[in-house]
């Protein structure tokens, strides 16, 4: 694996490994009975197949798919700010911001314009926070610049709709925000202000496959889940003489009339 400049290879590997483990019960393998845990729509299953031309097998591993990503987001969400603990000059507090990034002797926010600290709050994507939340959030970061004179606020959006490190404008009550010091920045531009490497976060995205897969492969087997609710399926409709819809409707139908 090439060599990262802004954290060693021994750090991603670990913090690779805490993300995989944050997963916790969605790594577990899929049966019957939790695949239907919160009871499968089997409706909209059919009107699925015949749209999409999918198999029933397909329809099965795609819902369980989205049962498991539901909450990955949060992991992922980990991922993304966990990984500036190892970064020189940043900390990840347990509480307050998502990061904080410090240098003595200054940050370079935009052309001749610095501060010592920037404080991080961080999103997944760019269209996560609803007008409250932004409001609240804006707030938070006035409060903060107020505070400390030698700071900025930065709003990182891991998905945002463009590369960009630009003065967040936000309405409130009506009124136009805008400060120099309170910021709308993509991963990429933070990356680049935190490392100091223009492509700091590009060289991250071309390794990153690389990387889980080593780590994977040294954890074993017990990374791997193996789910049963095609065969346990297939299995409930042959002993039932029923095709695999059939079977579905029981799970869902089973106390219905004529179920």
């Amino acid at each position: 694996m090439n060599q990262l400049k802004f954290i060693s290879e021994e750090n991603l590997k670990t913090h690779i490994l805490s993300t995989i483990n944050h997963y916790g019960d969605r790594l577990q393998s899929f049966d019957l009975k939790k695949f239907n845990k919160n009871i499968v729509d089997p409706i909209k299953m059919i009107f699925d197949r015949s749209i999409y031309g999918y198999s029933w097998e397909e329809m099965i591993t795609s819902e369980i798919f989205r049962q498991r990503d539901k909450a990955n987001n949060n992991s992922i969400g980990y991922f993304h700010q966990k990984i500036f603990q190892y970064i020189d000059g940043c900390t990840v507090p347990s509480n307050g911001w998502d990061v904080i990034f410090h240098r003595e002797d200054g940050i370079e926010i935009t052309p001749n314009f610095q501060v010592r600290n920037i404080y991080v709050e961080m999103k997944n994507k760019h269209n996560t926070m609803n007008s409250s939340a932004a409001e609240r959030t804006y707030q938070k970061m006035q409060n903060q610049i107020s505070m400390d004179k030698d700071s900025a606020c930065f709003l990182v959006e891991v998905i945002a709709k463009k590369s960009q490190n630009d003065p967040w404008k936000i309405s409130i009550d009506g009124n136009s925000q805008e400060n120099h010091r309170i910021r709308r920045v993509s991963i990429d531009k933070f990356y680049q202000i935190a490392t100091g490497e223009e492509d700091a976060f590009h060289q991250l995205c071309e390794i990153l496959p690389t990387a889980i897969e080593e780590v994977l492969k040294s954890n074993g087997e017990n990374m791997k889940s193996i789910d049963t609710v095609i065969p346990e399926l297939k299995n409930l409709a042959n002993s039932k003489d029923q095709s695999m819809l059939l079977a579905l409707y029981s799970l869902a139908f089973d106390s219905y009339l004529g179920f």
